[in-house]
């Protein structure tokens, strides 16, 4: 599988990136054995680039992730993670976490924190749940409300650390473009991971942030190609931002369909790799919670996709004029 640098860093990305919230019970729960063999399939398939997240299971996901790349080389893999949540232990734990979207018991709150104290406090213990001793890529997760916080206290943290040489690479991740184009135009930052907003349901991301990162030499992580559903089983009943999709959205998805498979090609296919036809995009994020999973979305990547597709969505308007479109080999 091709790989990449992000941004001016010297971590190497692979295109497919393993999302692992799945490994934290995202939802329902999944047993040790699969969370395992869930990141070997990835493995096989080539993924290199694995990302993961406090947030995710109240730090399961990081412990299972770090177990189950435990004994490979560390020089031939890239892990992500992220801060703005530290884990804060309950003491008489009741309940689980699933007002939060995860099945796993309540055994911790979550502290909103971007401070310089809570950032080296959270990736401290990131490194023990991962059992690493040093991280690739460190991701500020969703300061959309405590953005100036996260930009005047705990970018700046991040920057020192990486200046240190403690971590290799730095960004911010978000669901939504407008902020993120304030990390590209405004810090150092080598990346940045938006979900949802480039796929081909919702083209945000092209107005501002896409342009400001092309220039500045910035990578873009893209994630939520298929918007929670709706484009990998487009439905009524299926699900655009993890909430029930709109009537006038299924019809779109829908129309998409019909349009992909004129061409013989699965919507899935052209959801995954749609995004990689902008030069500032560097990888895009899938989760899996098996083993079957992650080998169909490395065969989704490897598809054929003849330029007639692309051409045809945009004669139809189902992409706007001009968006750049992928010309894979």
């Amino acid at each position: 599988m091709r790989s990449t640098r992000l941004g001016r860093s010297g971590v190497a990305v692979t295109e497919l990136a393993f999302g692992a919230a799945a490994l934290g019970n995202l939802h329902t729960p999944v047993d040790d054995e699969s969370a395992a063999a869930t990141v070997d399939a990835a493995w096989e398939a080539g993924i290199r680039y694995f990302d993961t997240a406090p947030h995710y299971g109240l730090g399961l996901s990081e412990i299972r992730l770090g177990r189950a790349l435990t004994g490979r080389p560390r020089g031939s893999f890239t892990v992500s993670t992220k801060v703005g949540r530290l884990l804060d232990p309950v003491d008489h734990p009741t309940g689980d976490d699933c007002a939060q979207g995860f099945a796993v018991p309540a055994t911790h709150r979550r502290i909103w924190d971007f401070s310089a104290d809570g950032i080296l406090r959270s990736i401290d213990a990131s490194l023990r749940r991962l059992g690493l001793d040093a991280l690739d890529v460190v991701y500020l997760h969703d300061p959309d409300d405590h953005l100036e916080q996260a930009l005047s206290e705990g970018y700046p943290a991040l920057e020192r650390l990486r200046s240190e040489g403690v971590i290799s690479a730095i960004g911010a991740g978000m669901n939504q473009s407008a902020a993120l184009t304030r990390f590209v135009t405004e810090t150092d930052v080598d990346a940045v991971l938006l979900a949802g907003r480039y796929t081909l349901l919702n083209h945000e991301a092209i107005g501002h942030l896409l342009p400001a990162a092309a220039a500045r030499g910035t990578s873009v992580v893209i994630g939520g190609v298929f918007n929670s559903g709706l484009l990998a089983a487009p439905r009524p009943g299926a699900t655009y931002d993890y909430a029930p999709a709109s009537a006038s959205l299924v019809q779109r998805a829908v129309d998409l369909q019909a349009a992909t498979e004129r061409h013989g090609v699965a919507l899935r296919a052209a959801a995954l790799q749609f995004p990689f036809g902008h030069p500032a995009v560097t990888s895009v994020l899938v989760g899996a919670r098996s083993a079957d999973e992650v080998r169909d979305a490395a065969a989704l990547l490897s598809q054929p996709l003849p330029a007639a597709l692309w051409n045809d969505l945009l004669a139809a308007g189902h992409l706007p004029t001009g968006v750049p479109t992928p010309k894979r080999i």
